[in-house]
C-alpha cells in the first residue's frame, strides 16, 4: 500500500471512529444499582474528572494497580490517558454514587490495520462496592460499547493471584489464553505471573445481562 492510498485509509478509519464513538456518548449517562441497593450513575469520564480519578486510585490497595500499563496515581499519566480518550483511542465509563466515584471500566483499542478488531478491557471497583455486582455491570457496559465499535475480540489482564477479577470475567465467559510467569513486578521488587484472558465476540456474540440500567 502506497503513503497516499494508506492516508486515505487512515483518516477513513478515524472518522469511522469518531462516529462510533458518538453513538456510544448518546448511551450516557445510565443509572444502575448495587446488590445492596445502592443506586449509582454511569458516565464517559471528562477532563474535569481528573482529579477526583486520582485521589480514587491512590485509595486503591496497591496490587489493583499492578498489571496497569501506567501509573494511574500520577496526574501526569491520567492527562495522557485523556488524550487518548479525546482521540478515541480509549472508551472509559465512571460509575459515581453520591459524588463519590465508586468504579470504572475501560476500553482501549487500536486505529492500527492490524489490531482494529481488537479490545482490552479493564475495570477496577472500589474495595467496598466489591461482591456487589459492580464490576461485573461496568464489564458488561464495555461489551456493548465494543459491540457499536465494531470489535471482534476483548482481552483482560490480571495477576494470578486476583481471583476476584478472574471470577468476573469466567462469568462473562472470557478464557485463559495465556500465562506469562514472572511478567509483573510489585513496588518491593516481588514477580508474579500474569494472567490474559479472552473472549471472541464473533464467535459467541455478547453475553446476556444478568442487571438492567
Amino acid at each position: 500500500m502506497n503513503a497516499s492510498r494508506k492516508g486515505i485509509v487512515m483518516a477513513s478509519l478515524a472518522e469511522t471512529r469518531a462516529q462510533q464513538t458518538a453513538l456510544v456518548e448518546r448511551r450516557y449517562p445510565r443509572q444502575g444499582s448495587l446488590r445492596s441497593g445502592l443506586k449509582f450513575e454511569m458516565r464517559l469520564m471528562r477532563p474535569q474528572d481528573r482529579d477526583p480519578f486520582v485521589a480514587f486510585a491512590r485509595a486503591l490497595p496497591p496490587d489493583d494497580l499492578l498489571y496497569l500499563r501506567n501509573d494511574v496515581t500520577d496526574p501526569d499519566a491520567v492527562d495522557r490517558w485523556l488524550e487518548d480518550i479525546a482521540r478515541h483511542r480509549t472508551v472509559t465509563i465512571l460509575a459515581w454514587a453520591e459524588g463519590k466515584l465508586l468504579g470504572e471500566a475501560s476500553l482501549l483499542h487500536s486505529a492500527a490495520n492490524w489490531t482494529r478488531h481488537l479490545g482490552q478491557i479493564r475495570v477496577i471497583v472500589s474495595p467496598e462496592t466489591r461482591s456487589q455486582g459492580l464490576g461485573r455491570f461496568l464489564a458488561e457496559e464495555t461489551f456493548s460499547i465494543a459491540d457499536t465499535l465494531g470489535l471482534e475480540m476483548l482481552t483482560a489482564q490480571m495477576t494470578q493471584d486476583q481471583v476476584g477479577a478472574q471470577s468476573v470475567f469466567r462469568g462473562l465467559g472470557f478464557e485463559s489464553i495465556a500465562l506469562l510467569p514472572g511478567y509483573v513486578m510489585t513496588l518491593e521488587g516481588e514477580r508474579r505471573d500474569l494472567l490474559m484472558m479472552g473472549y471472541d465476540l464473533r464467535r459467541r456474540g455478547a453475553p446476556t445481562s444478568e442487571q438492567s440500567g
